[in-house]
């Protein structure tokens, strides 16, 4: 029996030459196509506005509008990557700012997609009157107050968490604020901000429904895209059409998660803080062929790296020739005072305002906020509560393990991006066949759109734990109590916060969509602050949208002082890593 001839080195390596030339040739096409695309859009934009548009329920409007929706998505989601750092860097490292940052960062997380819903788009239609580009920003702005809060919230509680002794380290040698940044903060932030990043963009599919067909008043600001499509499919009860819709959107997400997101995960990997040699990292198959390209590599060693470097050194040897003055110059100061003047009168001048519309309302409606605060506040507790109960060991065991994080991961993701009004229609009617109605309908839809945040923090962080102290655990022989006792839980504990956090803004927001709902010409409604916002959204009744969102802003504020804020203390001084 002949043994199979053994290829020549020749032979791999003219192998190896086809595979970097093709993928050269894929990145060059993908480049070409984006690119395309982009102009494409632009142009539409660009283009004079289009009112009520009409939305074809055919599939084979399905890739142009997935095209509109995806673009929209990916400009508000690197907006809010943009945001969030900022933010989270002032809040983490300025004391003074921090006291206010924080808590008006939960308010803000929590105040309602549509409640921003009438400032931002009658502000984009008055900016630009006659071109379509107005509504996409109000649009695109919309979907970045579903995706920011999050984003912002894991990089400042990564930042705080930073070790002692590596701050330390960037002291003893000098480190310039750009290089601490560079090298420090968005390193260790990486894992964190990678996960959270997944959570923003489906959590803007969540909400794209809202955030592409709304009615304000008299007028219909309607874009054609996927949330558009379903909402339009949702109301006429079309279910073959809502399928559709959801195929799509599933396709994307995998697409998205195969080519983006395992790949940032790939390469976020190797900023894990540890001491020893940890497990071997995730694979991804395009980051490897990435590394393999020649224009890749190219744009990478000659452009990219040499840039980088060139401005941390200037960064650098700048703050090191700094004079060190004992206070702020008085040009500083004077910026300083300007600022703050100009921020006081816009508060100023916002109260008033606010204060002009609440004047004539009657004392039974302020009663019925009021009622309507209470009976969310119960159902955003009760989705809480459920979430916890099943994210935490699941998302342990996907954190901790690779092999099921490998096929755990896209299916979270998918189910975090499926918008549950899409399938809101069937579980109503579900529901009140049996006996549920909306009072169940309600808390379960709350859970599927908050659940996540929960989930994907706790993957975070049981994949940041450091494989030196898993190991010890396994030495010492830890039992399951002891290892969830004393190590899980303790390490997971500052994501688990900032899930819990980022969860509650997420269940405020999602009580708009649950608490008030159109099916076939009929709306179901229940007691809550969402539907009091959903209600008075569609009349234009800025009186009550501005009661129901500053008595919402009220409660979670109180909820911040009382519960988060203690929280995050705790998480930052008993719980935080470090020798």
């Amino acid at each position: 029996m002949e043994s199979a001839p053994i290829p020549s080195s020749a032979a791999i390596e003219g192998s190896r030459g086809l595979i970097s030339r093709l993928t050269d040739i894929a990145v060059f096409a993908g480049g070409l196509a984006l690119f395309y695309g982009v102009i494409t859009i632009a142009q539409t934009w660009a283009g004079p506005f289009r009112p009520a548009f009409a939305i074809s329920l055919s599939p084979w409007s399905l890739p142009q509008y997935a095209a509109y929706s995806l673009m929209r998505l990916t400009i508000a989601y690197l907006l809010s990557l943009l945001f969030a750092i900022l933010y989270g860097y002032i809040a983490a490292y300025n004391k003074p700012a921090e006291r206010i940052m924080i808590p008006l960062l939960d308010i803000l997380q929590s105040i309602p997609v549509l409640s921003f819903l009438p400032g931002v788009m009658l502000a984009m239609f008055a900016l630009f009157p006659t071109h379509q580009v107005g509504v996409e920003l109000g649009s695109i702005l919309l979907i970045f107050t579903g995706q920011v809060w999050n984003l912002a919230f894991s990089f400042y509680a990564s930042v705080k968490g930073i070790p002692r002794e590596l701050r330390e380290a960037t002291r003893i040698y000098q480190f310039s604020p750009w290089q601490r940044f560079i090298q420090l903060d968005l390193p260790f932030a990486a894992i964190g901000l990678v996960w959270n990043s997944i959570m923003a963009v489906a959590g803007g599919w969540f909400f794209l429904m809202a955030c592409e067909q709304f009615v304000l008043g008299s007028r219909d600001f309607r874009l054609p895209g996927l949330g558009s499509y379903l909402q339009t499919a949702a109301g006429a009860g079309d279910t073959r059409a809502i399928l559709w819709g959801l195929a799509a959107m599933i396709g994307i997400v995998v697409l998205v998660d195969q080519l983006v997101w395992r790949t940032v995960l790939a390469w976020a990997h190797k900023f894990k803080f540890e001491q020893v040699e940890s497990a071997p990292p995730p694979r991804s198959p395009l980051l490897a062929l990435l590394r393999r390209s020649a224009p890749a590599v190219y744009l990478q060693r000659h452009f990219a790296r040499p840039l980088g470097e060139r401005l941390t050194a200037r960064l650098a040897a700048r703050w090191r020739t700094r004079p060190r003055a004992a206070g702020a110059t008085p040009r500083a100061r004077g910026l300083r005072w300007a600022v703050s003047a100009l921020v006081l009168a816009v508060v100023l001048l916002g109260c008033f305002q606010g204060i002009r519309e609440l004047a004539g309302i009657q004392r039974a409606e302020m009663l019925h906020v009021l009622a309507g605060a209470g009976a969310t506040f119960l159902r955003v507790m009760a989705a809480l509560a459920l979430g916890l109960a099943w994210t935490v060991p699941v998302g342990v065991a996907i954190g901790m393990r690779p092999r099921l994080a490998k096929y755990a991961q896209p299916l979270a993701q998918i189910g975090a991006s499926v918008p549950a009004t899409a399938l809101f229609p069937v579980v109503l009617l579900l529901l009140i066949r049996v006996g549920g109605g909306m009072g169940i309908a309600s808390i379960l839809l709350i859970l599927l759109g908050t659940q996540w945040y929960i989930l994907f923090n706790v993957i975070a962080g049981a994949m940041a734990l450091p494989s030196d102290l898993q190991e010890a655990a396994t030495i010492f022989r830890f039992s399951t109590y002891d290892r969830w006792r004393l190590l899980i839980l303790p390490g997971i504990f500052p994501s688990l916060v900032t899930g819990l956090v980022t969860a509650s803004g997420g269940a405020w927001n999602a009580s708009v969509v649950a608490e008030y709902f159109r099916l076939k010409g009929h709306t179901f409604s229940i007691t809550g602050l969402g539907a009091i916002i959903s209600r008075a959204t569609d009349a234009g009744n800025f009186r009550m949208l501005l009661a129901a969102t500053i008595v919402m802003s009220i409660v979670v504020v109180g909820m911040h002082r009382l519960v988060w804020h203690r929280l995050y203390r705790l998480a930052h001084s008993r719980f935080k890593l470090e020798s």
